[in-house]
């Protein structure tokens, strides 16, 4: 399947991600803030990122503007994963990059499907 980053600074939610993600096939990466994420997504070049858009260090927002940025991570495709759920905030999400946005609480079974779905359209 897919390599695909997760960041998320609330270990409850990441752990649910990555546990289903991990169901799925995919080969996980974790980061616990967003300049972690960043970093990762710069050394390992995942096929997707999973950020949650409040984290320490760096909001999801920021990292995705900056892989957006830089022409090595520019085409990695993002899906914002947030409690943020006003009309302006999915706008400035996909405004900044995203790829998807996903509010927070979440079904597992949702996620999986737009983690397909955007991992679909990027091999095209």
């Amino acid at each position: 399947m897919a390599t695909v980053l997760v960041a998320d600074d609330d270990p409850d939610v990441r752990d649910v991600v990555v546990f289903k993600l991990q169901q799925s096939g995919h080969e996980v990466l974790v980061a616990e803030d967003g300049g972690a994420a960043l970093d990762l997504a710069r050394s390992s070049r995942p096929d997707l990122a999973v950020l949650d858009v409040m984290m320490p260090r760096m909001t999801g927002l920021d990292v995705c503007r900056e892989l957006r940025a830089d022409r090595a991570t520019a085409g990695i495709p993002v899906i914002l994963l947030t409690a943020r759920a006003q009309e302006g905030d999915i706008e400035s999400g996909f405004a900044w990059g995203a790829d998807d946005y996903l509010t927070k609480p979440f079904s597992p079974r949702e996620l999986d499907s737009r983690v397909r779905a955007v991992l679909a359209r990027s091999r095209r």
